[in-house]
């Protein structure tokens, strides 16, 4: 599934963020839309290592390291929900793009999305489950 540019195009969450992650090929540039709307590269948006390692797990998975141009706009969450958003993204929009990645991309769980999000505070409660002090007197 390709758009008239050549594009695979994929949605990708984790807890409260969103990502819209577009593929196509190319040398490898890497670009996220920030909240000003600009395209920056991924390394200076997320500034962790850690993230962006995680961003390039998909890539390193199914052997296509540096192969494709990555652009992704992300929403709501932190960075590190933003991070397994686009991660997820990137998975669904390589197996879009070539059906045969499919199976390393399954195998490794990135086309699941990871559901956990934070429980809701209930009333009576000071979090979602812990208790105000009990007091004897």
């Amino acid at each position: 599934m390709r758009d008239e540019l050549g594009r695979s195009y994929a949605t990708g969450k984790r807890k409260d963020a969103v990502a819209r992650v577009w593929i196509k090929p190319g040398s490898g540039k890497f670009l996220i839309r920030n909240h000003k709307g600009e395209f920056i590269d991924y390394t200076a948006y997320f500034a962790r290592p850690v993230l962006q390692m995680i961003l390039r797990q998909p890539f390193q998975v199914a052997n296509v390291e540096g192969q494709f141009d990555v652009m992704a706009t992300v929403a709501g969450g932190g960075l590190s929900g933003q991070a397994g958003a686009v991660k997820h993204g990137i998975s669904k929009a390589l197996q879009l793009y070539d059906p045969a990645l499919r199976s390393a991309l399954k195998a490794a769980g990135f086309l699941t999305r990871d559901s956990r999000v934070v429980e809701r505070k209930k009333y009576g409660k000071a979090k979602a489950r812990r208790s105000f002090q009990f007091s004897k007197r």
